[in-house]
């Protein structure tokens, strides 16, 4: 069975900067794309960045140039770095990854999400 766990969530003041991680664990082959999305309260789910398996990344117009996505393969994790957040970053935070296992059909998984406050 797979899992992902978020961790890294809290309360910032605007400006400030959070780090988010995502732990994938389990038996699999490896992990394709992976993803963090948030979610507003009241509002539909949005995706902030993706990372390929190659390292290329895409994010949000709304996060892009405050906002890195990274990962490290070994340690199956995918980070999120959060700078010069604003008031509107406030959501639950949810880590996506793309997993290949024996069927080499690849099977998409969610974290339990983490929360982000952004608020002086």
């Amino acid at each position: 069975q797979v899992q992902l766990v978020e961790s890294g969530g809290g309360l910032v003041q605007p400006g400030g900067s959070l780090r988010l991680s995502c732990a994938a664990s389990g038996n699999f082959f490896y992990i394709d794309t992976m993803y963090w999305y948030r979610q507003p309260p009241g509002k539909e789910r949005e995706l902030v960045a993706a990372i390929a398996k190659s390292g290329s990344a895409d994010y949000a117009d709304s996060v892009k140039g405050r906002f890195t996505i990274s990962r490290d393969d070994p340690a199956n994790t995918v980070s999120l770095q959060m700078n010069s957040l604003k008031p509107e970053d406030s959501a639950v935070y949810l880590c996506n990854a793309a997993i290949i296992s024996s069927s080499f059909v690849p099977r998409f998984y969610w974290g339990q999400g983490t929360q982000v406050t952004v608020s002086s």
